[in-house]
């Protein structure tokens, strides 16, 4: 994979969603795709599965999710057949706000700790079990300023190709492809890893 010419897949497709996806699928590579069922996230489930349906979907089901969330997650899964895997924290939402309390605050010492259970160990559990090579992500330029800075083909430093094939899209984009295609979406969304929109939960630092 370190024959990839980064800037030249970047340059050639990195704003044309559907031929990025092509392209990352025929590198005949064992790939995944991430979501958390936030608003227009079946835009990317579409886009992958529609070229391989069998690629398996990682879901880090922090279990705060609304209620509105897990339906928009079932009815995703049924309408596109999603090959889903869902990755849950150690500890059930009962155990641990039992043990250690309600979620605490974004200035509060202990978030780090409880973004760690929830989302970070959860996904590295899910990258050993599934071992891709290719990682495709719904993340977006808007969404922060870290992300501004992102290309959409990226290769981390543990080898794993990392494809937004979404970067460059808006809102608008993503609410006519949702609606050509009569794909749900959910805007009753909430994760307590960022508590802020503009603000990063450590998925996408640490990888």
């Amino acid at each position: 994979m370190s024959q990839i010419d980064l800037t030249h897949v970047n340059n050639e497709l990195g704003r044309n969603a559907q031929a990025l996806v092509q392209w990352a699928l025929s590198l005949g590579q064992s790939s995944i795709v991430t979501t958390n069922f936030r608003p227009f996230e079946a835009v990317i489930l579409h886009l992958v599965t529609r070229v391989n349906p069998d690629v398996p979907v990682v879901w880090m089901d922090n279990g705060y999710n609304t209620a509105a969330t897990y339906q928009f997650a079932d009815a995703v899964t049924r309408q596109l057949g999603l090959n889903l895997k869902i990755y849950l924290p150690l500890r059930s939402r009962a155990h641990r706000e039992a043990v250690d309390g309600a979620t605490p605050a974004l200035d509060d010492p202990r978030h780090t700790a409880f973004t760690a259970e929830v989302k970070l160990e959860p996904f590295a559990r899910a990258l050993r079990e599934t071992a891709p090579r290719v990682w495709f992500t719904a993340l977006r330029a808007s969404d922060t300023a870290v992300r501004a800075q992102m290309d959409p083909v990226s290769i981390n430093p543990d080898g794993l190709i990392k494809v937004a094939p979404l970067l460059h899209w808006s809102s608008k984009d993503l609410y006519e492809y949702c609606e050509k295609h009569a794909l749900p979406n959910n805007f009753d969304y909430v994760d307590p890893t960022k508590g802020e929109d503009n603000r990063e939960c450590g998925l996408h630092l640490a990888h």
